[in-house]
């Protein structure tokens, strides 16, 4: 497994503060606050139903907590909406594959690039111009990242014919089209081979240290979150229980006793 024990310092890129999100009578997060630095893998591990994917969800946009702020490079984004987030840079991919099963790998990916379409749909019937440069410049940077994620072979397979963890892999690089900012991924190791999880891993490794973008990642598996990462949260019935570098989390005493048990 790849390896990343880094120090990142600097301004945060994406931050939480104080974020409470109630459903009815159960707090789902309990004044949760998390900053994601330039250029680390931070991820964010728990119990099932601690509080995760909810915390990732009021990060895009889907989830509006009662109270707390989001910051996006400095800047308050707590009321923008979610194409408006994944606009400004936050990209993501979900535990679920949401891809386009009929679509090839190359279209799938370029359907990323739809937020950064700066012409029209009379100028795209025409496809001359400014339409014409926008469409092959787009094309060229899905040629790079399927190069990036060495997908060449599958470039014109479609998703529907393709392995679980390839369309993973395509999945990761719509993602990519969105000139993130900063990349939330939830779960991308679920369901896959220990072959196919290496590979993401050092994908994931090479996003941060060729790309330059950030990463906050939500994973189960201990031994890739403690492989790659460069800090990890705990959270434990919605509330933060510790932060620090892997090995820091690894022997706190609240976490061997909420999450990694007497093992770690």
């Amino acid at each position: 497994m790849p390896v990343s024990n880094r120090s990142t310092p600097g301004e945060p890129i994406l931050e939480a503060e104080a974020l409470c999100l109630a459903f009815g009578a159960v707090q789902t997060l309990k004044s949760v606050s998390l900053e994601v630095r330039p250029g680390e893998i931070h991820a964010v591990i728990g119990p099932n139903g601690a509080g995760k994917s909810s915390l990732l969800n009021c990060f895009s946009g889907f989830y509006r907590p009662q109270s707390g702020s989001i910051r996006l490079k400095g800047r308050d984004i707590s009321g923008v909406s979610p194409h408006q987030r994944a606009g400004l840079g936050i990209a993501r991919t979900f535990q679920g594959i949401q891809t386009y099963p009929s679509l090839t790998a190359r279209e799938n990916i370029l359907t990323g690039f739809h937020l950064r379409m700066a012409t029209g749909p009379l100028a795209a019937l025409l496809w001359w111009g400014a339409c014409r440069r926008e469409e092959e410049e787009f094309a060229a940077r899905a040629e790079e990242i399927i190069e990036f994620l060495e997908l060449e072979e599958q470039r014109h397979t479609p998703l529907g014919d393709m392995s679980y963890g390839m369309r993973k892999r395509v999945d990761l690089g719509r993602a990519m089209a969105l000139d993130a900012s900063v990349l939330i991924m939830d779960e991308p190791m679920a369901g896959m081979s220990n072959e196919e999880k290496e590979d993401l891993a050092r994908f994931i490794l090479d996003i941060r240290d060729g790309k330059g973008i950030p990463i906050i990642l939500v994973e189960h598996d201990m031994e890739v979150v403690m492989s790659i990462s460069d800090r990890v949260t705990v959270i434990d019935f919605g509330q933060v229980i510790a932060c620090g570098s892997p090995d820091e989390v690894r022997a706190h005493p609240a976490v061997i006793d909420a999450y990694l048990g007497g093992s770690a």
